[in-house]
């Protein structure tokens, strides 16, 4: 019976709650992220840095483990198998990474950080801390240990 009254109660507080209904739909259709990505994305290019964000989040994942295979790194990103490859394919180009058969069976390619690839990270981390900071400049600590936590909340409810 409490556990009922408790979720009746929260259920009304939501109901009396004045959503900014712009700023929902706003995070919701991405355009906060997608407003960070560009900034990251000019921040890069003063920089003499030529990847994108989205190159960006797999060499993050790739300097942290090294020669993973495409899904795993689909798993990590939340990209799907065609935009991963598309992504690896232009990677491949610019030759910061490098896919190589797996020893135990050759249908799996695992992809491979290149020298130049390894030579990004200190550089890159700096201006993505920077873009960072610029981004969230005027909140305090204890705003973003709530929104952190908040957003983790919205994307845990939200997983498939």
């Amino acid at each position: 019976m409490l556990y009922l009254q408790s979720c009746l109660y929260n259920y009304y507080a939501m109901e009396q709650f004045n959503f900014d209904i712009q700023l929902i739909f706003a995070i919701l259709n991405g355009k906060v992220s997608a407003a960070i990505n560009r900034m990251l994305y000019r921040n890069f290019r003063k920089n003499d840095i030529e990847i994108t964000p989205e190159q960006w989040t797999v060499l993050l994942y790739l300097w942290e483990k090294d020669g993973v295979t495409q899904q795993e790194l689909c798993n990590a990103t939340s990209k799907d198998k065609p935009s991963m490859t598309r992504l690896i394919d232009n990677m491949e180009r610019l030759n910061l990474v490098v896919r190589i058969s797996d020893k135990k069976d050759r249908r799996i390619n695992l992809i491979h950080l290149t020298k130049k690839g390894r030579e990004l990270e200190e550089k890159s981390r700096y201006v993505t801390m920077k873009t960072l900071k610029e981004a969230l400049r005027g909140l305090s600590i204890e705003e973003l240990k709530i929104s952190q936590e908040v957003l983790r909340k919205i994307f845990s409810n939200t997983k498939n």
